[in-house]
């Protein structure tokens, strides 16, 4: 048993850093891949998931997450696992241990759990759990033999939450992407040309405070008055 036990794989998470130089936000993070003998290569399939339950939540954070997980008498029950990505690597070969990166793509769309999640997470760190699948090759004896990843092969890491704004302020600097119907698009162009505004933020802004919600999530209460003002 023990001997079976020691030839399986094992995958540890190190640390996490920026993606420079990409078309689109990514955090890379540095595996330690450890295998009994000679991996001739392998093929790693994993699946990022952000582990709702294990971090606490203060009240700013409760309020972010309410479109997730509900109201205060709903948030502690509701909370649950949230698929962030799927990503793959190829593992060139190796004898016992390698260390390698894996890339997992970051969104900031807000129609996706993982982004409003992500997007309400100011401080802290984000629990996460990575998934693996995937295939090993070895040649023994002359001849390829083909292993596959064990489905119990995981690993934990707790993210620094300003590490994934820093890969949004990267790309979208002081700024983020919220998916509208063309004609929505449409509706709020021909609004911000009658009013003569400027910008988009400026449009959304006037509307917010015409409909009293200037009240919003991190707007100060000071901020507010003067706007109604």
């Amino acid at each position: 048993m023990s001997a079976r036990m020691s030839s399986q794989p094992s995958i540890a998470i190190l640390d996490a850093r920026l993606a420079s130089q990409t078309a689109s936000p990514a955090i890379l993070f540095r595996l330690r891949v450890q295998a009994a003998g000679r991996v001739h290569a392998a093929l790693l399939r994993c699946q990022v998931q952000i582990d709702a339950r294990g971090r606490r939540y203060d009240g700013g954070e409760r309020q972010r997450l309410f479109e997730l997980f509900g109201d205060a008498s709903q948030f502690d029950r509701a909370l649950r696992p949230i698929t962030w990505a799927h990503a793959s690597l190829v593992v060139q070969t190796f004898d016992g241990m390698i260390e390698c990166e894996l890339a997992v793509p970051c969104t900031y769309d807000l129609e996706v759990a993982a982004g409003k999640y992500l997007h309400a997470m100011r401080e802290g760190d984000v629990p996460l759990q990575f998934l693996f699948s995937g295939t090993m090759f070895r040649v023994a004896d002359g001849a390829l033999r083909v292993e596959p990843v064990p489905w119990d092969v995981d690993a934990a890491f707790r993210l620094p939450a300003g590490l994934w704004r820093a890969a949004m302020d990267q790309h979208f600097p002081g700024g983020g992407w919220v998916r509208l119907e063309r004609e929505t698009i449409d509706r709020l162009q021909a609004f911000r040309g009658r009013a003569a505004l400027l910008t988009w933020d400026e449009a959304i802004g006037r509307l917010l405070e015409s409909a009293g919600a200037v009240e919003a999530i991190g707007v100060p209460a000071e901020q507010a008055s003067a706007a109604r003002a």
